[in-house]
């Protein structure tokens, strides 16, 4: 009976968890319903954008809303229609076509909803206040 190498089974390992991981992006990208927040007042997402939530969340308010794009200053690009605050502060966040949303602090993961980037911010700041982004610097 044959038995297996550590790299068979690193390998076995590895390969089962990209294929879970793989059927998650796939699922979360097919869902086109937007997260309601569990603490929030959050308001039916539209075709056009996703929906509008306040809740607090880990002890810091995150609100989400749709913004004119002339209100951040640049041209509409990223998802310059949406606008988060966390405390109030701005958190810059990017749409993705159909893979997502981004922000500064978690760039180069992709969430469902802008949301689910603003928790992930929180998280990710750890109590630190959010500075202000220029796309132009």
């Amino acid at each position: 009976m044959s038995r297996l190498t550590r790299r068979q089974t690193l390998g076995a390992v590895t390969g089962a968890a990209a294929g879970v991981a793989l059927i998650g992006v796939a699922t979360a990208s097919a869902d086109p319903a937007p997260a309601q927040g569990t603490g929030g007042a959050a308001k039916g997402g539209t075709a056009s954008g996703p929906a509008s939530f306040d809740e607090v969340y880990k002890g810091r308010r995150i609100q989400g809303m749709p913004a004119e794009a002339h209100a951040h200053g640049h041209a509409g690009h990223h998802g310059a229609g949406y606008r988060v605050l966390i405390d109030g502060r701005e958190l810059h966040v990017m749409q993705h076509g159909k893979s997502g949303w981004s922000s500064p602090i978690n760039h180069y993961e992709r969430f469902a909803t802008p949301l689910d980037a603003a928790r992930t911010a929180v998280l990710s700041l750890k109590g630190a206040v959010v500075v202000p982004f220029d796309p132009t610097a």
